[in-house]
């Protein structure tokens, strides 16, 4: 008798065949989450254009200043150690028609020289406000209260671009009792010496831009990268068609943009919200000397190598002592000084890495070790001496 008969009910060919139907549409809905979480995942690698690259021409200018700030409860200049505070009044003064006589001393509480600072933002134009920020030059305790003079402010150029007058805000209080000269109780929240004025600034003359000149605009990425320029470029052929888009080094790339200021505003608005997957950063490593930070990113890894790490501290402590004379033997005291140097050694340790490490794995080596911040420093630049850090190192 044959094991293996033949399947002849039709509810048994029904059954394999829904079996089949449930099979594909499991296929079929795991299929379609990788290629989803695929594609996912290059979106999320993406960045908008904007993100990556500026459009030439399209900056901002800083403005300076010097004024004064009057009004100020006793906690202006001294003018004795401030002499250009005493300068700048008597000048203003002969300005609006106030002569005073010869030899008259001025002896001021109530008012600070302050430099003025601002950002002219692209395509300002007369009448715009901008905000500014009052900060003291003399000793003034406190800018609270105050109000700025009218100060022009000026660009590199020397030619003054806004004039800022106003009430300043500064973000803190400071309260002193007992009486001044370093007598007393003082508490002081936040900094007094700076303030901001809200729209303090009013725009007098517009910056030339040569935006508008031609039919060719330049985009320039924020880090020089050849990879990530020649990326922008395909991304920019792909969508407008080709020739459009050609780069001129590793930072730079022109693009033809329409004449017509209209369309060219729309032309770049649409530019800056493409997506384009920039190329991976090098491996760095940043360590600021003075406070012992260590950042590294992703991309850093090791080869194989060994690190010992061990700490030795030395300590020498004097500990008075005197030796006092017999009864009626005409000897003197007589004070000696007992020196004591110790040594602490503390075990070191030798921690094998391996070869390709990640940056988690880098990480965790040194914090076995029982690296800090500060040894890092030194660890990581004799790891980079040995050929074993594969990253760049900066110290900043």
């Amino acid at each position: 008798m044959n094991r293996y008969q033949p399947l002849r009910s039709p509810h048994g060919v029904q059954r394999a065949v829904a079996t089949c139907k449930k099979i594909l549409v499991v296929a079929g809905i795991i299929v379609g989450s990788v290629v989803i979480s695929l594609l996912l995942a290059q979106q999320a690698k993406a960045e908008r254009l904007r993100d990556l690259a500026s459009i030439a021409g399209v900056r901002h200018n800083q403005l300076i200043g010097y004024g004064i700030v009057v009004g100020l409860d006793g906690s202006g200049d001294q003018t004795t150690q401030t002499p250009f505070t005493v300068q700048s009044v008597l000048s203003m003064l002969q300005q609006l028609g106030v002569n005073l006589p010869q030899g008259t001393q001025l002896q001021l509480k109530n008012v600070a020289a302050v430099m003025v600072t601002s950002s002219l933002p692209p395509f300002s134009q007369p009448g715009q406000t901008l905000d500014i920020t009052v900060s003291s030059m003399g000793n003034a305790k406190s800018l609270r209260g105050g109000t700025l003079l009218m100060t022009p402010l000026k660009g590199a150029d020397g030619q003054v671009y806004a004039m800022a007058q106003g009430n300043v805000l500064v973000g803190g209080v400071g309260v002193q009792a007992g009486g001044g000269g370093g007598g007393g109780n003082s508490l002081t929240v936040n900094h007094l010496s700076v303030g901001k004025i809200s729209a303090g600034a009013t725009v007098e003359r517009a910056v030339a831009s040569s935006l508008g000149e031609g039919n060719m605009i330049r985009l320039e990425l924020n880090t020089a990268d050849f990879a990530t320029a020649s990326r922008v470029v395909d991304a920019i052929n792909d969508k407008y068609g080709a020739g459009i888009a050609y780069a001129l080094d590793g930072r730079v790339i022109r693009v033809q943009a329409p004449s017509s200021s209209d369309q060219r505003v729309t032309f770049i608005g649409t530019l800056q919200d493409m997506n384009v997957n920039p190329a991976e950063q090098p491996a760095k490593v940043i360590m600021n000397a003075r406070t012992g930070s260590v950042v590294m990113n992703r991309a850093v890894t090791l080869e194989t190598c060994a690190i010992s790490h061990g700490n030795m501290s030395v300590s020498v402590s004097s500990d008075p002592q005197v030796s006092q004379p017999n009864p009626l033997s005409g000897g003197s005291t007589v004070v000696t000084q007992n020196q004591n140097v110790a040594i602490k050694k503390d075990g070191g340790k030798v921690m094998m890495v391996k070869g390709g490490a990640s940056l988690a794995e880098v990480v965790k080596a040194l914090n076995a070790i029982g690296a800090t911040p500060q040894d890092l420093l030194s660890i990581l630049q004799a790891m980079k001496a040995a050929g074993s850090l594969r990253a760049e190192l900066e110290i900043i």
